[in-house]
């Protein structure tokens, strides 16, 4: 196939986009062209992609990105066997050309739940968005193929739509055992997303000698107070790595952290991060997000906090690190689930064989 794969708003190597989708498309031998603000997050393409660079679009600024975005589509989606859409916004007015096309969104959110937790999104606008959005989606159902990044997203829609799950690939060999000396973080570090917390938790567990690290983009709203802890070395914040390397560097750390607020589009949504953590071996410190809680309560591989409570979070960490037996079987047995259970390999095959059977 040739598979046309665009997003204005996700980084070029966002995990699931590239790492996970195009890597399962080239290595199944397809021709993948790649629309993505390259150059507004100083990324190099892989070089087996063509890539085509677009602005990005960021808080208020969308129209520019969108209308870049409409523009490389048109073009080379006149090649593409199937076009794979990445987020909502490239849905509003898709140009007429490329909705003649083989178009597939791929569904990362809860968009309508998700409105509460964009700050770029004014508070009195958020309502009157909701229904606008549940249209679109109703709309574009009618219209086009859907992919589901969760089970809990199927509620939303009519239709029965194929779920790939955002998995990770678990590595053969099991990790080793966590140290007693970093609490690590993968991901975007927003509000919404425990940012605060995680900067107070910090503070709390920095005299007694361990270290938080935060690998991730930051949004605006809490980027001033992560700039004044990392001066005041508080923390370790990376910025944004990309995903092979972001979980490299946090092997055989004691805890990771999943301190997501209690935001309707969280409710219903599996933090990619636990299995992440899980794969590599890190106990899990979570707040009783429901998706996450059905996986380390049964499966025993973390521990459960609740929100937006850093002084708990805190004292887990200092559980675990007073417990190295507890910290190595939470380890053990999250390794074990992921590799059962998440491991990307098996939603690759089955990701690449819907897109083929849209394709014929």
């Amino acid at each position: 196939m040739r598979v046309c794969v665009c997003t204005i708003v996700h980084h070029p190597e966002d995990a699931r986009i590239l790492h996970r989708q195009i890597r399962a498309l080239l290595d199944a031998g397809h021709e993948v062209t790649y629309i993505a603000p390259f150059r507004a997050c100083n990324v190099t393409p892989w070089r087996n992609v063509s890539p085509v660079d677009v602005p990005r679009a960021v808080g208020r600024h969308r129209l520019q990105a969108l209308r870049a975005a409409h523009r490389a589509l048109v073009e080379h989606s006149a090649y593409a066997d199937v076009v794979l859409l990445h987020d909502p916004e490239l849905l509003v007015g898709l140009p007429r050309a490329v909705r003649r096309r083989t178009v597939v969104w791929d569904v990362h959110e809860d968009t309508a739940a998700a409105l509460s937790a964009k700050g770029w999104v004014p508070g009195p606008l958020r309502p009157l968005l909701r229904p606008a959005v549940r249209r679109l989606e109703n709309r574009t159902e009618r219209r086009h193929r859907l992919l589901l990044a969760e089970e809990g997203y199927r509620d939303r829609f009519a239709g029965d739509h194929p779920v790939v799950p955002n998995t990770t690939y678990v590595s053969d060999t099991p990790p080793g055992p966590p140290d007693d000396r970093r609490v690590i973080y993968v991901g975007n570090i927003s509000l919404a997303r425990g940012g605060l917390d995680m900067i107070e938790l910090a503070r709390q567990l920095q005299p007694e000698g361990v270290t938080v690290e935060l690998i991730g983009a930051a949004d605006p709203d809490v980027r001033p107070q992560l700039r004044d802890a990392q001066r005041e070395g508080v923390l370790r914040w990376y910025g944004f790595v990309p995903n092979d390397r972001a979980l490299r560097i946090a092997e055989g750390a004691m805890a990771g952290l999943s301190l997501l607020h209690d935001e309707p589009n969280y409710r219903h949504s599996m933090p990619t991060k636990v299995i992440e953590y899980m794969a590599r071996g890190i106990p899990v410190i979570s707040t009783p997000n429901p998706p996450a809680v059905d996986i380390i309560e049964p499966g025993g591989c973390g521990l459960v906090v609740p929100y937006g409570d850093p002084g708990a979070a805190a004292d887990a960490v200092r559980k675990l690190r007073a417990d190295p037996t507890l910290r190595t079987d939470l380890a053990k047995r999250g390794y074990e689930i992921a590799r059962a259970r998440f491991h990307w390999p098996v939603q690759a095959d089955r990701f690449v064989a819907q897109l083929e059977s849209w394709a014929a």
